[in-house]
């Protein structure tokens, strides 16, 4: 494994105390990577709001965050097959001291630091998407059919940042734990397997990041309530004894049956859920048949089912089912529902928030606080928010001004990489200000 030092006073390529490779650069703080791409030092936009230590460590590794985030974006890895990047995370952090351990899969990280009975988390996911990047970025994936498109190389980038400035800290007022979990691009999510090895034990708050491409950066947009809503998929699998367009009435026709159910389950649910909720079900994918004058023997449905109310959460499996058996009772086609819980909204309690507005505030000043839109995407975070409290929010990686927009879970997703440095001085901050206040 190569990480690439910023650090431009070291002559020639070699390998530093802590076993990176150091690279001399060709301008003052300026980074060579492997491939030969040079990059300026990073702006703080938070510079000298201290504490003095983690201004200190910024002025002399803000480079350095920028390169590990550039390292894992040409090196991304898909959910469960973190292996590297979880390397590469228990390498930077033993280097300064911390014993971090990994779970039983070989994927994701936890580490504590500090000491005492009160304990603060803070969590960062770093698996990758499924999509070939089309950014033209000198630092692009270099692995066919993975990429960074959300933003995950950042949130890894940021909790190291924060972890190795921590750790320089002269004293905590108690612990804070780094969780670096897999796999959040699946379904139901790696925030299970963070939670069944123990990742929450001891913890009173839970707090994390997501990079927002509609907030300027600078800016952190957090919400109290509902902050992502829960998505649940829906797999629909039709049968028919199949037989002639020119006699529907002596079979069961499959694709008709199809349409009723794309046409008619979402309707249904609208009725029967509350419409505060925020209750969507489209459907995404639907297969049937090959010849125009054939009736086919069997077809899938496939969506997904939003909601931004935990109650209404609960109740929509059930729901689903007996609609559909009563939608599809009338057709003769025989049916199989695979419905599959995905992630609980992201509910971020006030008091948490509170909390994470006043690191925020502490972090960058008054004006880097926004609010945010409650959001149909799903996130499992909300997982760790079913066991203790805590706030997600959104970190502002738009430019800003002219600069275009690019969405995230697109081929051409960039970020502004001062970013990476507001991120850490707001979860550091935020630690700080929760560890500070009396316990829960």
């Amino acid at each position: 494994m190569t990480v690439l030092d910023s650090r431009p006073d070291v002559p020639g390529d070699q390998n530093d105390s802590e076993g990176r490779l150091v690279t001399t650069a060709e301008a003052p703080g300026a980074l060579i990577s492997e491939a030969g791409v040079s990059m300026a030092p990073v702006q703080d936009l938070g510079e000298g709001r201290g504490p003095f230590w983690l201004d200190d460590w910024l002025r002399a590794n803000a480079t350095d965050v920028c390169a590990w985030r550039r390292h894992i974006h040409a090196h991304p890895e898909l959910s469960r097959h973190e292996f590297a990047t979880t390397e590469l995370v228990v390498t930077l952090l033993r280097a300064v001291g911390l014993k971090p351990w990994v779970l039983p899969g070989g994927t994701g990280v936890v580490c504590d630091i500090g000491q005492g009975d009160r304990c603060v988390a803070l969590r960062a996911d770093m698996d990758a998407l499924p999509l070939t990047e089309a950014t033209g970025l000198p630092y692009a994936s270099t692995v066919d059919g993975a990429a960074h498109m959300c933003g995950h190389d950042a949130h890894t980038a940021i909790l190291l940042g924060a972890a190795r400035a921590l750790a320089g800290a002269p004293e905590l007022p108690g612990k804070v734990r780094l969780i670096f979990q897999p796999a959040e691009e699946v379904m139901p999510g790696g925030a299970l397997d963070m939670i069944a090895a123990g990742a929450l034990d001891g913890v009173e708050r839970i707090y994390g990041l997501h990079c927002d491409p509609r907030l300027e950066v600078g800016r952190i947009g957090t919400r109290v309530g509902a902050l992502t809503s829960a998505a649940d998929l829906i797999e629909l699998r039709l049968t028919s004894p199949g037989g002639h367009t020119s006699r529907p009435h002596l079979t069961a026709d499959l694709v008709h049956a199809l349409g009723t159910v794309i046409t008619s389950l979402p309707s249904v649910l609208s009725r029967r859920v509350d419409p505060r909720s925020g209750t969507v079900l489209v459907w995404g994918a639907v297969h049937a048949g090959q010849a125009a004058n054939a009736v086919p023997q069997d077809g899938v449905l496939r969506g997904t089912l939003r909601t931004a109310d935990h109650e209404v959460w609960t109740m929509l499996e059930p729901l689903v089912a007996s609609s559909v058996e009563s939608l599809l009772a009338p057709t003769g086609v025989g049916f199989s529902l695979d419905y599959r819980r995905g992630v609980p909204p992201v509910m971020s309690d006030a008091e948490s928030v509170s909390l994470m507005r006043a690191g925020v505030e502490a972090a960058l000043g008054e004006k880097a606080l926004a609010g945010t839109e409650q959001s149909s995407g799903g996130e499992d975070f909300g997982w760790y928010l079913e066991h203790v409290q805590g706030a997600f929010a959104r970190l502002g990686v738009w430019s800003g001004g002219s600069a275009p927009m690019s969405d995230i879970h697109r081929p051409t997703f960039v970020l502004d990489e001062r970013a990476l440095l507001v991120g850490v001085r707001t979860l550091v901050h935020t630690a700080l200000t929760t560890l500070a206040v009396s316990s829960v």
